[in-house]
C-alpha cells in the first residue's frame, strides 16, 4: 500500500532594490538630499513669489528665554559646523541656505513677568494651573499681533518653570471622563486662532552641549529650526519628484475627543498635490465599542463616503479639477463598509488605490554585510510584499540610525496600482516633511501628518473649524 505524504510547496521569495527618488530645488534643479540641495540651489520657492526674502520675527517667553533664543537663531544664521556624520548648516542670509534674512528685534516680544509666573504656580489645581496658563499664552498672542510691526512667525521661547509646571495635565471631567491635556497642543490651537505659525522652542534646543540622546547636533536643530520656519512662512523648500500630477495622496488616522470614551472625532485627513503640498479635515465623529470591534477602528460607510468625498471636492476648489486617482494610505486594514463607502465616495475619479501600511518587527531581511538592508529594498514572499523606508543610505553611505531598521509591510491593498508603483511614491512621500531636513522618515507623510494634526485637533472644541492649512499644526 503507499503511503500518502502531504507536499509543501515552497515559498516564492523575490527580492528587488528601488532607486533613490530625487527631490527638486530652486531652478528645477535635484539631488536626494535636502541638506544638499538647499546649500547648492536654495530651496524650491525661491525667486517666486512664494519666498520671502525677510522673515520678521516675535517671540513670547520669559526675558531671559527670549533672549537666549533670538541669540541661537541668530548664531545659526552664521553657520554650524558639522562632523563625519553630521552636514554643516551652511547659515541663513540672502545669499546662503534658504536665501532670506532674519529680522529678529527682541522688542517684537511679549515677555512673561515673574509675577505672572508665580500667579500660575500659585494654582494649586493642576486642571485650572493648566487653564490659566493658556490664557495667559492667548493674552500674549493678541497682544503680539497687536504690535505696530511687522510679525510673519512666532518663537515662544518657553520658560523651563512654566513647562514643569504646566506640559500635561490628567484630570477627570464632570461626567467622571479621564481627560489628557498638552501645553504644546493647546498653544497650537490657540496660534491658529491668531492666524500665526508658530515655533515652541525649549531650554535644552538652544544649547551648545549636547547633554543627553534626546538632544541633537547643533547643526540638526539648526537644519530643522529653519526648514520649519521657510515652510510656516509659505515657503517651499523643495518638492518631490516622480508623483504623478494628477494624483491626490490621503492619510487617514483617528483620534479621540477631549473626554470621549465612545466617540471617534472619525479620523483626520491629510491629502496632498504633487508639489508636496497639503490640508487638513476633520471627519465626523463616529461610535466605537472597543470591546465589540477591537482597538483598531475603523469608519462606517457613511462617513468614509463623507470623508473622501470633501477631499475631493477640496482638491477641485484648489486645483480647479478633479484628481484623475487618489491614493489612501492608512495603517490598518480596510473592513468591507469602509471599502464600500470610500468607493461610493470615489464615484467620479477614474482610478483610485486603497493602501494599507504598518511597520512590523516580527519579519527582518537579513544580508550579508556590514550594515543593514538598503533603504529601497523590497522582499515579496508570495503575495506579502515588505520594503525597507529606513535602512543603509547608499546616497550618505552610512547608516545614520542606531537601531535595527524595521520594514514596512503592505498589509491591504485594493486598487489597480502595481506594488512597485505603490512603493516607489511612498519612497517618495517619506522625504517630505518640512518640519525637518533629515534625509527621510520611515512612513509617508501622509500618515506621518494626519496623526500629527490629529493630537492637535483633540484639543480644538467641536464647535470651532479647523484652519486647513497645515502650517499651523507643526
Amino acid at each position: 500500500m503507499r503511503s500518502s505524504r502531504a507536499s509543501i510547496a515552497p515559498p516564492r521569495l523575490r527580492a528587488e532594490w528601488f532607486d533613490e527618488p530625487e527631490l527638486l530645488f530652486a531652478g528645477g534643479n535635484g539631488h536626494v538630499d535636502p541638506k544638499v540641495g538647499i546649500n547648492l540651489f536654495g530651496p524650491r520657492s525661491f525667486n517666486t513669489t512664494r519666498h520671502r526674502a525677510e522673515v520678521h520675527f516675535g517671540f513670547i517667553g520669559s526675558g531671559e528665554s527670549i533672549e537666549g533664543t533670538a541669540r541661537f537663531y541668530e548664531q545659526c544664521s552664521k553657520g554650524v559646523d558639522g562632523d563625519e556624520e553630521h552636514e554643516p548648516f551652511p547659515g541663513c542670509d540672502k545669499e546662503t541656505g534658504f536665501r532670506t534674512e532674519l529680522k529678529i528685534d527682541t522688542d517684537a516680544s511679549e515677555v512673561i513677568t515673574a509675577a505672572e509666573l508665580e500667579a500660575i504656580k500659585a494654582v494649586k489645581v493642576r486642571k485650572l494651573r493648566f487653564e490659566a496658563a493658556v490664557a495667559l499664552l492667548d493674552e500674549k498672542l493678541r497682544l503680539l499681533k497687536l504690535k505696530e510691526r511687522p510679525i510673519d512667525y512666532i518663537v515662544f521661547a518657553i520658560p523651563p518653570e512654566l513647562y514643569d509646571l504646566c506640559r500635561v495635565v490628567d484630570y477627570k471631567d464632570s461626567a467622571g471622563e479621564a481627560v489628557h491635556r498638552d501645553l504644546r497642543r493647546a498653544f497650537k490651537v490657540l496660534a491658529m486662532k491668531h492666524e500665526k505659525p508658530t515655533q515652541i522652542v525649549r531650554e535644552r534646543t538652544i544649547t551648545d552641549e549636547i547633554v543627553n540622546r534626546q538632544v541633537d547636533h547643533k547643526s540638526v536643530r539648526a537644519w530643522n529650526l529653519f526648514t520649519g520656519m521657510y515652510f510656516k512662512v509659505d515657503g517651499i523648500p523643495w518638492s518631490p519628484s516622480g508623483l504623478d500630477h494628477e494624483t491626490c495622496y490621503v492619510g487617514i488616522s483617528f483620534f479621540r475627543p477631549r473626554a470621549e470614551k465612545s466617540l471617534l472625532r472619525a479620523s483626520v485627513a491629510q491629502a496632498f498635490d504633487d508639489q508636496g503640498e497639503g490640508f487638513v479635515l476633520r471627519g465626523r465623529e463616529f461610535e466605537w465599542d472597543e470591546q465589540k470591534n477591537g482597538k483598531t477602528p475603523h469608519l462606517p460607510d457613511d462617513v468614509a463616503k463623507d470623508l473622501i468625498g470633501r477631499v475631493v471636492a477640496r482638491y477641485r476648489d484648489e486645483r480647479k479639477t478633479l484628481p484623475r486617482r487618489v491614493v489612501i494610505h492608512k495603517s490598518s486594514a480596510y473592513w468591507p463598509a469602509e471599502r464600500d463607502g470610500f468607493r461610493n465616495g470615489l464615484m467620479q475619479i477614474s482610478e483610485w488605490d486603497m493602501v494599507a501600511l504598518r511597520s512590523v518587527s516580527q519579519v527582518r531581511l537579513i544580508r550579508a554585510g556590514q550594515y543593514p538592508p538598503l533603504r529601497g529594498t523590497a522582499f515579496h514572499c508570495g503575495d506579502v510584499t515588505h520594503f525597507y523606508t529606513t535602512g543603509y543610505l547608499k546616497a550618505l553611505e552610512r547608516y545614520p540610525h542606531g537601531h535595527v531598521p524595521s520594514p514596512i509591510e503592505i498589509s491591504d491593498h485594493h486598487g489597480s496600482s502595481s506594488k512597485a508603483n505603490l512603493i516607489r511614491e511612498v519612497l517618495v512621500l517619506t522625504k517630505m516633511n518640512w518640519n525637518s531636513a533629515n534625509f527621510c522618515g520611515a512612513m509617508p507623510i501622509t500618515l506621518r501628518f494626519s496623526r500629527l494634526v490629529g493630537q492637535i485637533l483633540r484639543e480644538m472644541p467641536d464647535d470651532v473649524e479647523p484652519n486647513p492649512k497645515y502650517k499651523y499644526y507643526v
